[in-house]
């Protein structure tokens, strides 16, 4: 089936030579061959076939919080969720609260919700810039938890199908989980608790200032790199003297040495060589090869 078909079924669910770089946290970087965007399940149910059907490369946008597009045009389908995927709902369970949540709720967003309502356990995603879909997908986390520590059953698009996987099937790691590239997360259950309001608004607001402290602004994608055991990126960057590195457009922030800022109208290509450079200097200085957790699209050697 070819793309035209796909474009013809979804009107204007979907568009062609979609800028995403400026859709992404980088704000760089090049363009899709098409975006479609899901409102309801029964777009998903009538466009993924026809997506998958076009044998294209497919990528889920979310908040573009983990994602770096290279530059031009890429024969790829970007697929952003919205409307009935931004939901959340919750139901008090014995002496638990289950919580369902849209996979393209924001993060900060529904942890603040949740903490209105006296319902704790999730304030540390308060911090944490994407949405729920993304959040499963990498096992997200900070402060002391993360996506496993709360995530009970998540509904995907997996393998041309709806499908529902539990906690045990995601087989969450650091950063990880057993989604692949071409799933599709759209909504999680989640099993949390309610507790002290007050107390739970202190924690949120600790978090955020936290965060301002020690976490630069700017077009960035958060922690660019993943900890090795018993260690942190972080502090490997800067003893290879690293803080502060440029290369073209992209610069390494000189407040935490595991972001990496984009210049406005920079380019891609100068984030993905910055990123090479800086894990071949910690490699040369200590002997640890980083793992990056910014995911790529249309760079060679991904």
């Amino acid at each position: 089936m070819s793309l035209d078909e796909l474009v013809r079924a979804g009107g204007p669910r979907v568009v062609e030579h979609v800028p995403i770089g400026p859709l992404t946290t980088y704000r760089v970087g090049g363009s899709a061959r098409a975006l479609v965007t899901f409102s309801s399940r029964e777009d998903v149910l009538e466009l993924m076939p026809l997506i998958e059907a076009t044998g294209l490369e497919t990528f889920v946008i979310g908040n573009g919080s983990n994602l770096l597009i290279a530059d031009g045009e890429h024969e790829a389908v970007a697929i952003r969720l919205g409307g009935d995927f931004t939901k959340l709902e919750w139901m008090d369970r014995d002496q638990s609260v289950v919580v369902v949540a849209g996979a393209a709720l924001g993060l900060p967003v529904m942890a603040r919700r949740l903490v209105a309502e006296g319902i704790v356990g999730f304030e540390w995603a308060v911090g944490v810039p994407g949405t729920v879909g993304g959040a499963v997908a990498m096992n997200a986390g900070g402060h002391g938890s993360d996506m496993d520590a709360c995530v009970a059953t998540v509904e995907l698009w997996h393998d041309r199908a709806r499908a529902t996987w539990d906690h045990d099937r995601l087989a969450f790691g650091y950063r990880s989980s057993a989604l692949g590239a071409s799933d599709v997360v759209l909504g999680a259950t989640l099993t949390l608790v309610r507790g002290d309001k007050e107390e739970a608004q202190a924690r949120l607001g600790a978090i955020v200032r936290w965060r301002r402290e020690h976490q630069p602004g700017g077009s960035n994608a958060g922690s660019v790199f993943r900890n090795p055991d018993n260690d942190h990126a972080g502090r490997l960057i800067e003893a290879a003297g690293c803080k502060g590195l440029r290369v073209g457009s992209a610069v390494v922030s000189d407040k935490h040495a595991n972001f990496i800022i984009a210049d406005p109208g920079g380019s891609a290509g100068d984030v993905r060589r910055l990123i090479e450079l800086v894990r071949a200097r910690v490699e040369d200085q200590s002997g640890v090869t980083l793992r990056v957790e910014n995911r790529f699209l249309g760079f060679e050697g991904q």
